[in-house]
């Protein structure tokens, strides 16, 4: 099977389309949103502050943990999941269902469990990324060729073997989707945590500048964050590609 590669021409005629799209916008209206241009000598001024890293930290490390519990979590329930048709089957709806509730709803019971804090962004976070994870890889066991199984068991080999050996690698390129998907949701997650109830964190600038009506800082932080999760899928994506090469 061969793999398609990125066209970087093609990436960049969108890039630059999304800029002249942003400065057309501004031209329209200067008061609701900066310059590209601005933004962007904003951006570098605030990163040359101590206190712009010590936010962008917090951050990260709230991240971090969210993603590592999303994602340990994601796996474990979805091969327990996925092992069971059935069990697959009636868990899908109820999680889908269960994930489309509005999650800040959800925020007080939170806090109240977690208190103000890390743990509180590293919940908010999980409670974001790590459903869409657990479905990606219950469906992706569920699309895995019954052969495989069948030379499992002729090789008599035992269920935490099939699991690790057959079952997660045929899975995986459905585990980087969810992944890939999860990264964005559980950074989402931590920054409305920061955003309700947090001293610390891009989130908290985020919502004082929203408080102040600095737009200025509202365009800096977002450019940020948004090449953040740029680079961050990107890197998802170029390892899930990697993967595909080796096994294909």
């Amino acid at each position: 099977m061969e793999m398609k590669k990125a066209n970087p021409l093609g990436t960049l005629a969108v890039l630059l389309g999304l800029i002249a799209l942003w400065q057309g916008v501004h031209m329209v209206n200067n008061a609701a949103l900066g310059s590209p241009l601005t933004t962007a000598q904003g951006l570098w001024q605030m990163m040359g502050t101590a206190s712009f890293w010590l936010d962008a930290a917090e951050t990260g490390q709230a991240l971090l943990y969210s993603l590592a519990v999303a994602i340990v979590g994601g796996i474990a329930l979805g091969l327990i999941l996925g092992a069971n048709r059935l069990a697959a089957n009636v868990a899908e709806p109820i999680l889908v269902n269960l994930y489309s509730l509005p999650k800040v709803t959800l925020y007080p019971f939170v806090l109240l469990i977690f208190g103000l804090g890390l743990a509180a962004k590293v919940a908010f976070g999980v409670m974001h990324g790590l459903i869409p994870i657990l479905v990606f890889t219950m469906n992706g066991i569920r699309q895995i060729r019954p052969v495989y199984f069948r030379a499992a068991h002729a090789m008599h080999l035992s269920r935490r073997q099939i699991a690790l050996r057959v079952v997660l690698p045929a899975a995986l390129p459905e585990v980087f989707s969810g992944i890939r998907l999860g990264f964005s949701l559980s950074l989402l997650g931590v920054l409305i945590g920061e955003m309700f109830a947090s001293q610390k964190g891009l989130g908290h600038q985020l919502a004082n500048a929203m408080n102040l009506g600095d737009i200025d800082t509202i365009m800096a932080v977002a450019l940020f964050l948004m090449l953040f999760a740029l680079a961050g899928n990107a890197l998802l994506m170029r390892l899930s590609r990697r993967y595909r090469t080796v096994s294909v």
